[in-house]
């Protein structure tokens, strides 16, 4: 059997362990994203979604309440797998399993959309279908529509996602996130739509965030002061954070003209 001595180091590690892993716990308050990702190969698909999302699942979700929904494509086209994002913010989970619960049921806004909910099997809409759940860091709990003052066809959106070697070195980077990295962003000017930690998706442990920026000059204006700052170059020298980040992906995006923004 194992002394009380012994017992009380292992509880003294767990507690310690969860306070150094911060999305072990959801914050209170804070939501969860979905990043649906639809992949597909063909203009006419494209179209089909083009339309579906503008006139009856965007117009379904702001009848269900919800707000500031992203609809995004790839600045660079991969031609043998396109894309279109689309982000939506939860308030809870319950949220999420009551949107979910009603996916399949009627809707007045998608009578009109048969090429896509009502597609054949030789005909689908898109070739594969992306779910990726989030959890908002601790530190920034909710979402922030961008203040931009740039036109909408020339801003950058820069989704990033970091991928870490383990899961102990996630939290890491999710910690030196909420260590300043978030402050340095907001300090910078960023305007940062989201940070979150992904919880279900096939990339993991990773977590992922999304800047936004006038256009290209003003996205490079601010990635230069961001290398060249006091705070960034603290932060990235300290010896606890180091090697948390194995692979990172950058995908530059364009909202659709019906995305919320």
């Amino acid at each position: 059997m194992l002394s009380y001595k012994k017992l009380f180091c292992f509880a003294v590690s767990i507690v310690l362990l969860i306070l150094s892993s911060p999305m072990l716990i959801a914050q209170p308050g804070g939501y969860y994203y979905q990043i649906k990702v639809y992949h597909f190969k063909t203009p006419a698909q494209e179209s089909t979604l083009d339309n579906y999302l503008k006139t009856a699942y965007l117009p379904l979700l702001h009848q269900k309440g919800f707000k500031n929904i992203g609809v995004f494509k790839p600045v660079e086209t991969d031609t043998t797998d396109r894309r279109i994002y689309v982000f939506i913010p939860f308030k809870s989970w319950k949220s999420i399993e009551t949107l979910n619960s009603t996916a399949g049921e009627p809707n007045s806004f998608a009578a009109n959309n048969q090429d896509y909910t009502n597609a054949a099997y030789n005909k689908p809409p898109y070739s594969r279908l992306e779910i990726i759940l989030l959890t908002a860091f601790v530190t920034r709990p909710q979402p922030a529509a961008p203040k931009l003052t740039g036109e909408k066809a020339k801003r950058v959106y820069e989704l990033r996602s970091y991928e870490s070697p383990t899961e102990a070195l996630h939290y890491n980077k999710v910690r030196m996130f909420n260590s300043g990295e978030t402050d340095l962003f907001d300090r910078l000017g960023f305007n940062p739509v989201f940070y979150g930690s992904v919880i279900a998706g096939s990339h993991m442990p990773n977590l992922m965030y999304l800047t936004t920026f006038n256009d290209k000059a003003d996205r490079k204006k601010h990635w230069d002061a961001f290398g060249k700052d006091a705070q960034w170059k603290d932060l990235s020298s300290r010896k606890e954070f180091q090697n948390n980040v194995s692979k990172a992906d950058i995908t530059f995006l364009y909202p659709a003209d019906y995305s919320d923004f």
